[in-house]
């Protein structure tokens, strides 16, 4: 219980039986949850602050202990009293701002040894057992307070895309187009548009002029090239190749032939 130490040795001379202990105790584990405590008894006093030590008085009543705390972001205010009875304590805590209550019993001797109330090394026991009954029965009821807002982190998907130049992006559903990733600035990251084989990154390895993996309203290549291919060479949605220009015949000699042979007109 880090902490405690020095404020049971700040606290140990009014400590004078075992529930003077058990009390400092439960102070400390409300001061780790987020709680500051701003003095004893029902009602504010003069000249309050929040502090993380015992308030001057606080072992005065045997019977009852009284102690006022807040929370460190000051949306919380708690009023703890623990009830003493016989080998017992009942602790009872309300939530003045919800008016939420919570109760805990605790046995004395189950936590403190009061044989060793000037040994801080051995006057607690069971610490964790301790620690795990006030944070159920007390904080968890109550509602701990309000810590800082974790950031959430930008989603797995991207973070691999970003870190691993030879991830593909995911498959999408027929119909719809991957979102374009924008390119690398690292002098290292040449070729890598390469990395997606058609094209989509502004690159590719794959010779598809006609983009035969996504339907487009041009030229059908798998209901045949007239002169070139005959309807059906070119499965549907197949990856193809022309092997020679494509569109209509440019009708007459090309002018990039060489002439016949005689010929010397240069307005052939």
């Amino acid at each position: 219980m880090a902490g405690l130490e020095p404020l049971y040795a700040l606290a140990r001379p009014a400590i004078s039986r075992p529930q003077d202990a058990l009390v400092c105790g439960i102070h400390w584990e409300l001061i780790r949850h987020g709680y500051r405590c701003l003095g004893t008894g029902d009602q504010p006093g003069p000249d309050e602050r929040k502090s993380e030590l015992l308030p001057a008085g606080w072992e005065a009543n045997k019977e009852v202990y009284t102690l006022r705390y807040k929370s460190t972001d000051d949306a919380r205010e708690l009023l703890l009293k623990a009830i003493v009875v016989e080998d017992s304590m009942i602790l009872n805590a309300m939530d003045r701002t919800s008016q939420k209550v919570a109760d805990v019993t605790l046995a004395v001797a189950d936590y403190i040894n009061s044989e060793h109330l000037d040994d801080f090394h051995k006057v607690y026991k069971n610490t964790e057992e301790l620690r795990t009954k006030i944070a159920s029965g007390i904080i968890a009821p109550l509602g701990a307070p309000a810590g800082k807002t974790r950031k959430e982190p930008e989603s797995k998907e991207d973070v691999l895309w970003d870190e691993n130049p030879l991830r593909l992006p995911p498959r999408q559903p027929m119909g719809t187009r991957a979102p374009s990733r924008p390119s690398p600035l690292s002098p290292f990251a040449v070729g890598g548009a390469d990395l997606d084989p058609l094209g989509g990154r502004s690159g590719g390895m794959i010779v598809d002029p006609l983009h035969s993996g996504v339907p487009q309203p041009g030229i059908d290549p798998s209901s045949g090239i007239p002169g070139r291919l005959p309807p059906g060479a070119v499965p549907p949605g197949a990856r193809f190749d022309p092997f020679s220009p494509l569109g209509i015949g440019r009708p007459g000699p090309d002018p990039d032939h060489l002439p016949p042979p005689g010929y010397d007109d240069m307005f052939m």
